[in-house]
């Protein structure tokens, strides 16, 4: 009989530990990071960027984990397949600092993440994946919004000669692009007669401080977020070759000069030359060489200023000033008219006036394509 007793005695302490060990357990679980976001930093992110741009902020996260950690715990990537023989500059760094990285749409992250981080994209985020994120998924975006969403904000800011710019951070939202909450935004003059590659420089640094400054304070700054006005809302869409194309007879001076900042460096303004399609750079304004005279001058008309090796060219209002043409290869101001504009006149002086000129180049937008995958946020 006794011997019966110390059996289910034995039998009953095993079930008893059975029941404390799946009680602690539970109450691992239920503290686990996955079903509850932490309160406070160190946070694991998830980065989402391509570009030089993306880039700036990527390092300045990348700093945060390696100096102490306090700040971010872990850092992974997420990067777009690219054909270029470069590759991007973000998956390119990943490699050289051995962060771990996933190209779209395969990602399989190893770990769990408090918070996403998109910058500079150019890729649409399913709410599926947003909602994997306990604080969600943070934009850093190059504008002060409402004004300027969409694909190329610095662009449209400097081309259509905004006195005042900034950086916006917002929690993004599926379906619809750079219209989540404001989570912080500052403001600044954008500089006079600067080129959307000199403001790029400058609001990249200024977007990767202000996301190291919303982090710190990540559920603080998260609940003083605000939706974004409805008034003031512009969209700055993608450029084409189209946007390239100067109109001599619609453009003045300034807006010339202000479209060569714009878009200059990503798509060289073109015209046609007797018939060929030739590229323009490097701008000068023209009243800082010679003060010509516009009346009874046809738009597109060249003349060519020996004193500086400038072509001048006749537009709206005025002229403005080129001293690179790329017509097979790129020729100066000089090459050109030693080797095409100067022989002409004097071979061929019957010839009429305007074959001697430029003239507007007319491209007809192509329709854009419908795509199953949706286009991207980018910052």
């Amino acid at each position: 009989m006794a011997a019966r007793w110390e059996k289910l005695a034995a039998g009953g302490r095993r079930l008893l530990l059975r029941l404390r060990s799946g009680a602690c357990a539970g109450r691992r679980r239920r503290s686990s990071p996955a079903s509850a976001p932490r309160g406070q930093p160190p946070w694991r992110v998830l980065f989402f960027g391509t570009d030089d741009f993306a880039l700036e902020t990527l390092k300045r996260l990348n700093e945060c984990r390696k100096k102490s950690k306090e700040l971010i715990e872990t850092l992974e990537i997420v990067t777009l397949p690219s054909a270029l023989p470069k590759g991007l500059p973000v998956k390119n760094y990943a490699i050289q600092s051995q962060l771990p990285y996933y190209e779209w749409p395969d990602i399989t992250p190893s770990s769990q993440f408090d918070v996403g981080v998109v910058v500079s994209f150019g890729r649409l985020l399913s709410e599926e994946l947003i909602m994997k994120f306990p604080y969600g998924v943070l934009n850093v975006h190059p504008s002060c919004l409402p004004r300027w969403r969409g694909p190329a904000p610095i662009i449209h800011t400097v081309l259509h000669g905004d006195t005042e710019t900034g950086v916006t951070i917002i929690q993004i939202r599926p379906k619809r692009f750079d219209v989540g909450p404001i989570v912080m935004q500052e403001k600044i003059p954008v500089p006079s007669c600067c080129t959307t590659e000199e403001l790029a420089g400058i609001l990249c640094k200024q977007g990767a401080e202000m996301l190291i400054s919303v982090l710190k304070n990540l559920p603080q700054c998260l609940e003083n977020k605000r939706a974004q006005p409805e008034d003031g809302v512009t969209f700055a869409s993608k450029l084409s070759s189209v946007s390239s194309c100067i109109k001599w007879e619609e453009q003045t001076p300034a807006q010339i000069m202000q479209l060569e900042r714009a878009v200059g460096a990503l798509l060289p303004l073109q015209t046609l030359w007797m018939g060929t399609v030739v590229k323009l750079l490097d701008f000068v304004e023209v009243h800082d060489i010679r003060n010509f005279a516009v009346h009874q001058v046809e738009p597109g008309t060249i003349r060519y200023h020996k004193q500086t090796k400038t072509l001048l060219v006749c537009c709206k209002d005025g002229w403005v000033g080129v001293r690179t043409v790329i017509l097979k290869k790129k020729l100066s101001a000089a090459d050109f008219y030693n080797g095409y504009l100067h022989p002409w006149f004097q071979q061929t002086a019957q010839a009429p006036l305007e074959c001697c000129q430029f003239h507007t180049l007319r491209l007809t937008p192509k329709a854009k394509k419908r795509s199953k995958e949706p286009e991207g946020v980018r910052g």
